[in-house]
C-alpha cells in the first residue's frame, strides 16, 4: 500500500471520533432537556453535570482532530 494512501485513510478513520461526538452531544443535552421538561425544579442541579459532560465528550472531538492532522501534515 501507497504511504500516502494510508495517511489518508488514518486520517478519515480518526475523523470517526468527531461522529461519535456529535452523537454524544446530542445525546447529552436531549436527555437534560427531557429531564428539565419533566422536572424543572431538579434543572439548575443538573446543569453543571450536562455541562461537565458536554466538555469531556467535545474533548475527545478535539483529539481525534488532532490525531487527524498530525496524521495529515506531520507524519
Amino acid at each position: 500500500m501507497d504511504p500516502v494512501a494510508a495517511k489518508f485513510i488514518g486520517a478519515g478513520l480518526t475523523a470517526i471520533a468527531l461522529c461519535g461526538a456529535g452523537i454524544g452531544i446530542g445525546n447529552i443535552f436531549g436527555n437534560f432537556v427531557a429531564g428539565a421538561l419533566r422536572n424543572p425544579g431538579a434543572a439548575q442541579k443538573v446543569f453543571p453535570n450536562a455541562m461537565l459532560g458536554f466538555a469531556l465528550t467535545e474533548s475527545i472531538a478535539l483529539f481525534g482532530l488532532v490525531i487527524a492532522m498530525l496524521l495529515l501534515f506531520v507524519v
